[in-house]
């Protein structure tokens, strides 16, 4: 029989365990975990999918106590022991850390008890668990949304906008948290969070943002969709009313920075993942199916002469990778310009600044409050 000390903590302020930036210890099952968690956290589950699901089946048939009972049965010593000790391991790495399941009950208090049984731990638990958090961030999003006070970089493809952003302090940096480079192009290897996953990490830094009583912070110039990841409503509109600072470069650094997004950095994340041979494939496939996916704003002829390019480019990568410059210019020119100019008529209203990276990053300073975290890296 399972009998649970009544003197465990619990934490109740979920507003604390944000600001405070908690390393929490997710005991629910992998594929829980998958589909959406709080940022940072880390999966040990209490019982694995198969189990899960098991236990589940018989809640639902036999309740509460069956359930119970199974899911102890199918936890043998051995495991649980090997259970314990990650969770004794993370917490001792994250002393001021708490546990979660999804609803606050039985995982994450049987959890919590076995770690106090066996190591004297008194590891807390949030209150409500996974979903509690959740519907506060949600709760809260709106709030802040509200009181956030964003100042926007916008500029041509290529001007190093998320390189500028990244070096300031503070900042809100979109494309990092939905993992994409915001562009048709911008695919990583690696797949992009969850919807869920991706509005998680933005209300946790959002409201890590107004907590902390930040007037200004600067964001990047984003469409509401970020790959196949959308920007919250409430977010969104306080983006698209913000005052717009426009960073701007020559057109051969713009082409520089893009090849080095988009060949270099891409085909090397591809094969660190993926491997030489197989990397560039799939790097190959990425960049021919994008172009693929404007061709109807590209127009015929001009999608023609720009798969073209890449083709002679993919070709003869090996002997000269500068030759995707050709299709970058191309796609510059066609596609990329235009559809910036025609976009920035609808922000001339708001445009506050123009200027390079050091001037944009003198005007936000004396502006705006804002100052470098890190030395800008080096332009290609």
């Amino acid at each position: 029989m399972l009998r649970f000390a009544s003197d465990l903590p619990v934490i109740t302020d979920l507003g604390q365990v944000v600001k405070q930036k908690m390393r929490l210890l997710d005991v629910r099952a992998p594929v829980e975990y998958l589909a959406g968690a709080v940022p940072g956290a880390d999966n040990i589950p209490l019982l694995d999918d198969v189990q899960r699901h098991q236990v589940g089946l018989v809640y639902q048939q036999q309740g509460q106590a069956a359930a119970i009972q199974l899911g102890l049965k199918l936890i043998d010593e051995p495991t649980k022991q090997q259970r314990i000790d990650h969770w004794q391991v993370h917490a001792a790495q994250y002393p001021g850390g708490a546990l979660y399941c999804f609803r606050g009950g039985l995982r994450s208090r049987v959890s919590q008890q076995w770690l106090y049984e066996a190591t004297g731990i008194r590891y807390p638990r949030l209150a409500g668990g996974y979903k509690a958090l959740r519907r506060y961030l949600l709760h809260q999003s709106e709030h802040d949304a509200e009181r956030m006070r964003p100042v926007v970089i916008a500029g041509q493809t290529g001007v190093g906008k998320t390189r500028l952003i990244r070096s300031l302090a503070p900042h809100l940096d979109l494309e990092g948290l939905a993992h994409h480079r915001g562009s048709a192009f911008g695919r990583y290897a690696t797949a992009q969070p969850t919807q869920i996953d991706f509005e998680n990490r933005l209300f946790y830094v959002l409201h890590q943002l107004t907590q902390a009583g930040q007037a200004y912070f600067v964001s990047e110039d984003e469409s509401r969709q970020i790959g196949s990841r959308h920007i919250p409503q409430p977010v969104y509109a306080a983006l698209s009313q913000a005052p717009v600072v426009v960073l701007q470069a020559d057109y051969e650094q713009r082409v520089a920075r893009i090849y080095q997004e988009y060949v270099h950095d891409s085909l090397s994340d591809y094969q660190q993942v993926l491997g030489i041979e197989v990397g560039f494939q799939a790097w190959s496939d990425c960049l021919q199916g994008s172009l693929l996916r404007i061709q109807k704003r590209l127009g015929g002829v001009n999608y023609r002469k720009i798969n073209q390019l890449l083709q002679t480019a993919l070709v003869q990568h090996a002997q000269d990778p500068m030759q995707h410059q050709a299709w970058i210019r191309a796609l510059l020119t066609d596609y990329y310009d235009r559809m910036y100019h025609y976009q920035l008529t609808r922000k001339q209203h708001r445009i506050v600044y123009r200027g390079n990276d050091t001037d944009v990053c003198d005007y936000l300073s004396v502006h705006y409050g804002m100052h470098p975290q890190t030395d800008m890296m080096s332009a290609p």
